[in-house]
């Protein structure tokens, strides 16, 4: 049968997607053992898993990039589940580094314009989990930013405030949410969690990968394989098990 023929004959495949958007602690969560690498892994056959984080970014961008990563038209129907991982730069002090820092109200508002036009593209609220960003090892931090010639910009206790925040906009938006601030410092040292004081080190990529797992398990296990198990597939008639 030619392919042609065969692509006549046989329905599109389309994957779910699962959506990462957030800064660069997800845009980094493709490198070995991160933990957008372990979700795509756990997903295989399942869901094609999307990485759409940027480095740097913040949400007052990040809410201007979303409409053009997912509208009514470009498969939003397809979308199994979307993180919105934002806050590490939106927290960084204004006074020292305020291209990246956006106010905490505007965040929070950032945020919920976020989640308020995923549903407007009939993304349901149990599709979206907010993320909050992990806490700041402040003395890890400012030795890679004096090894820039910049001075420490950011502080844990600030970057709370965001995550509180972020928690906050997950309540009143009925999302779920990954509360990283809180849960990393369950362990009274959590620098082991981060590389640098601000991005996540091997064991904080698998903290992340376990407990966004926890969350995306029950929404996605009811997703079958796509394609059968080889040894199922019809050897005398392909066509049979796979158009």
């Amino acid at each position: 049968m030619a392919l042609a023929e065969a692509g006549a004959r046989g329905r599109l495949l389309r994957w779910p997607r699962v959506l990462l958007f957030g800064d660069s602690i997800t845009e980094y969560s493709f490198q070995e053992n991160g933990w957008g690498a372990y979700l795509a892994e756990r997903l295989v056959r399942k869901c094609d898993v999307v990485n759409r984080g940027i480095s740097g970014y913040n949400t007052r961008w990040a809410k201007l990039i979303l409409p053009r990563l997912i509208t009514e038209n470009t498969g939003a129907d397809s979308i199994a589940a979307v993180t919105i991982f934002f806050g590490a730069n939106d927290s960084a002090l204004k006074e020292l580094n305020p291209k990246q820092h956006v106010p905490l109200e505007e965040y929070a508002a950032n945020l919920k314009s976020m989640v308020q036009y995923l549903k407007s593209v009939d993304i349901t609220a149990d599709k979206i989990i907010l993320i909050t960003p992990p806490p700041l090892q402040e003395s890890a931090w400012e030795k890679a930013c004096l090894a820039k010639g910049d001075k420490l910009n950011r502080c844990n206790a600030t970057t709370g405030q965001y995550a509180q925040a972020c928690v906050q906009v997950a309540k009143e938006c009925g999302t779920d949410v990954l509360d990283l601030w809180s849960l990393m410092q369950k362990n009274q040292d959590f620098s082991s969690y981060l590389s640098d004081g601000l991005h996540l080190s091997a064991k904080g990529n698998s903290f992340v990968a376990a407990q966004l797992w926890s969350r995306l398990e029950h929404k996605l296990s009811a997703l079958p394989s796509l394609l059968p198990y080889w040894r199922d597939v019809d050897h005398t008639n392909p066509e049979a098990s796979l158009l």
